[in-house]
């Protein structure tokens, strides 16, 4: 089993940054697949970003192209979603979620149903 703790979220005014942390245990974080979703009042969740195993790979939504950037450390066990000049629109709550995999894979995945583990979510409100 494999837990997940995001940290980092916040309030922030437009045009602010914050990055956001997510932990992993259970297992070992370089066989884990890992990516970020939100899902915002009223809406369903959504990808935002996802990351391969290896780091060499990542993609984003077009939404947060440009602004967000997904990183890994697999010595410490944690993904990271770096978010540069936020948005009102970009205020829900993200969740990290990760996916077994195995070493040295260069896969991403950006379909929720493709990740078995997901956190408990952290809430990022962007002011206007």
């Amino acid at each position: 089993q494999v837990q997940l703790v995001e940290s980092g979220g916040g309030l922030v005014q437009a045009g602010g940054s914050l990055r956001l942390s997510c932990a992993a245990s259970g297992r070992t974080f370089s066989t884990l697949a890992m990516g970020w979703f939100r899902q915002a009042p009223g809406k369903e969740r959504e990808f935002v970003a996802a990351i391969s195993v290896s780091g060499r790979n990542t993609d984003s939504a077009d939404s947060v192209k440009g602004r967000f950037t997904i990183s890994r450390d697999n010595a410490k066990n944690t993904v990271y979603l770096q978010m540069n000049s936020l948005k009102p629109e970009d205020t829900a709550i993200y969740y990290c979620a990760a996916k077994a995999s195995h070493y040295y894979s260069s896969w991403y995945y950006t379909a929720e149903n493709d990740y078995m583990y997901w956190g408990q979510g952290t809430q990022v409100t962007v002011s206007s």
